[in-house]
């Protein structure tokens, strides 16, 4: 369900700026445009939806238009012409008074530099917007305790910003947009401006965050690393203000859109990004007690494989059975699987990047089995297939290369005659 929707969203800075969106349209380029009429394209036709739930990460270069996308979703820019919907209601209609209760109700937004007042303590802070409001002292007060213990900050309620880290800082910002309980949270560049250490921690407190409240967050960043470890999608806008490309962090890594997206994403480590869900495939199994060795035989021989899943009548994973096995069980004249069932085979979930599973696959002689989180057999995951996937994102230029091929690429092959000194 979306509660988020963007339908040809256009801001465009300068005199008279809807005098340009025509020229886009046409095709002409940001470039001519600004010359032409003086006009700066930042946002370019933006059309999405953002579901409940879920976070959603706009990235891109410096100047492609992420911050003012963000701050047009509150209207604290004026967007020049588009639709923005929050919960079925066009924020571009909404006169003072219901952009004023939509902003303190439904949309609380955290900025980049923390602006916190610097002479007032941690417990005022967060309850200013609230104070704001018109909310009694002790209503007021019980929200802000209870967001300050969200974020992890019991104990500093007293102390004042300039006692506190950047990291702490940060916190309170966040608590500040959680007091009010919030439908959606905007972050622009929250944690940019934060030391990488500091910045790493806050990403996984997000994370924790967003397990527990289930908020909608829209977060705009300029570091493809972090949007590929929060977002649930992600939509990358291009130098010219346009969406090049909307998708989950697996999506934008295997099929990107275009050369600009390809290109902004090729040195990230998809090994990182890239689940063991994504690779999987369905693998062949038999349920015990219901199917015997004639079954775990017959399998094996119609797919070609040396060994066959066995699970129960409620695809729980019991082990695997091996061609080897079955033909000694066979040569006993037993027909019943279960001593030869073997447990001994790694187990691992949908959501596991690839870049853990390689060093068990290189061991295993087995395919990896995927049990998803109600414990129930979803498929497998091959040695070839993380391996293969692993090489995608290898640069040709740095790949290992045999000490002959080097020799030969030199021409100066000991075999061929030549004297070769290293």
């Amino acid at each position: 369900m979306a509660i988020i929707e963007v339908r040809d969203l256009y801001k465009i800075f300068g005199h008279s700026p809807k005098r340009a969106i025509p020229m886009i349209k046409q095709g002409v380029s940001k470039q001519d445009i600004l010359k032409k009429t003086g006009c700066t394209i930042a946002i370019n036709g933006a059309t999405f939806s953002i579901e409940k739930g879920e976070t959603f990460v706009v990235m891109g270069l410096s100047g492609s238009g992420k911050s003012t996308f963000i701050r047009c979703l509150n209207r604290l820019i004026e967007p020049t012409a588009g639709e923005i919907l929050i919960d079925g209601e066009d924020v571009m209609k909404m006169n003072q008074e219901k952009l004023r209760e939509t902003r303190r109700y439904k949309l609380s937004m955290v900025f980049q530099h923390f602006g916190l007042l610097p002479h007032r303590n941690v417990v005022s802070n967060v309850e200013f917007g609230l104070e704001i409001s018109g909310m009694d002292k002790e209503q007021r007060r019980a929200k802000a305790m209870k967001a300050i213990k969200l974020v992890g900050l019991e104990g500093f309620e007293q102390s004042l910003p300039s006692e506190l880290s950047g990291g702490m800082q940060q916190r309170v910002g966040l608590a500040r947009a959680l007091a009010s309980d919030p439908e959606v949270l905007l972050m622009d560049e929250a944690f940019s401006a934060l030391d990488p250490l500091i910045r790493t921690q806050m990403q996984d407190e997000l994370l924790e965050l967003q397990a527990r409240m289930h908020k909608t967050i829209v977060f705009i960043t300029h570091d493809l690393d972090e949007a590929l470890k929060l977002g649930d999608r992600i939509a990358i806008l291009g130098p010219d203000g346009r969406v090049r490309q909307i998708g989950t962090p697996e999506e934008i890594l295997s099929k990107p859109a275009d050369d600009y997206v390809e290109k902004f994403v090729q040195n990230v480590d998809r090994s990182r990004v890239i689940t063991a869900g994504s690779i999987k495939f369905k693998a062949t199994s038999i349920t015990h007690p219901r199917e015997d060795l004639v079954a775990a035989m017959r399998v094996m021989e119609q797919k070609s494989i040396s060994s066959v899943f066995v699970t129960d009548n409620q695809r729980k994973l019991k082990g695997i059975v091996t061609i080897d096995d079955a033909l000694a069980l066979q040569k006993k004249g037993s027909h019943d699987i279960t001593p030869i069932i073997q447990n001994n085979v790694y187990t691992t979930s949908p959501a596991t990047p690839i870049s853990d599973l390689l060093t068990t696959a290189l061991q295993t002689r087995y395919p990896i089995a995927l049990i998803d989180d109600e414990g129930v057999f979803v498929g497998g995951v091959s040695r070839a297939a993380i391996i293969a996937e692993m090489s995608k994102g290898m640069d040709e230029g740095n790949a290992p290369q045999t000490l002959s091929d080097i020799l030969d690429s030199n021409g100066t092959n000991p075999e061929g005659g030549e004297q070769w000194a290293g």
